[in-house]
């Protein structure tokens, strides 16, 4: 079973320096009938204006997983960890039993354009925690590449819940094949560009939630960047 959440079905606010757009629930944007799917929490596609950015602000019990397309994110937290992110590099944050942090954009000249990500853990009140790497995702060319994982499975960084986040990047007439275990989902975003699954077509901003199948097929319609979350 394939169910699409189309890019502008998503809730969007524009605050001036920020636009962002939520696939589920998130802030005052509230749809009861997309609130996660599986543990992912939410995906929200931000863009900050240069020199602005959230300021510091507190979280608990979740996995924040940022990725940069363009620009340079600034993240700072409680726990001591500063730093820039750049595109090819992920952020994996625990908030756990709360962690104040501040993600602001990193050039007063151009804007920062990413994808923050909130996976629920397995156990509430984990120890606060921060991870930061960067790939070569000339490696993730025609082929999945593992970003984070349960158990940091091939240089990935570790997520506390039972998910893995996978990336590829295709060109046009590009195939690539994802297979799942029986009981397993996946949620297919598509970060730049444009593939086919199945009877769907799938650009820029787009999700797709897959279950009840043993594999998916990506078909590149352009040059595209996607993102795969396997869920439990």
């Amino acid at each position: 079973m394939q169910t699409i959440r189309k890019a502008d079905d998503r809730g969007h606010m524009d605050h001036g320096w920020l636009d962002t757009q939520h696939t589920f629930s998130f802030g005052q944007y509230h749809d009861p009938a997309h609130m996660g799917f599986r543990s992912l929490r939410v995906i929200n596609e931000d863009r900050v204006a240069a020199g602005a950015g959230f300021g510091k602000h507190p979280h608990r019990d979740m996995e924040i997983v940022t990725y940069v397309l363009d620009g340079v994110l600034a993240h700072e937290d409680s726990t001591g960890n500063a730093g820039l992110i750049h595109p090819g590099e992920l952020q994996r944050m625990t908030a756990g039993t709360g962690i104040i942090h501040s993600e602001m954009n990193g050039s007063a000249d151009e804007p920062v354009h990413f994808l923050q990500i909130w996976i629920e853990p397995e156990e509430r009140g984990l120890e606060p925690g921060y991870e930061q790497r960067a790939f070569d995702l000339e490696r993730a060319r025609g082929a999945w590449l593992t970003l984070a994982s349960r158990d940091g499975q091939g240089g990935s960084l570790t997520v506390h819940q039972d998910a893995a986040l996978h990336v590829t990047r295709l060109g046009a007439g590009d195939a690539l094949d994802y297979a799942l275990d029986a009981d397993r989902h996946a949620w297919i975003q598509v970060a730049r560009g444009a593939v086919r699954v199945g009877d769907h077509e799938l650009r820029a901003g787009d999700g797709l939630a897959v279950s009840s199948e043993t594999a998916v097929r990506l078909q590149g319609v352009e040059e595209a960047e996607v993102l795969l979350f396997d869920l439990a």
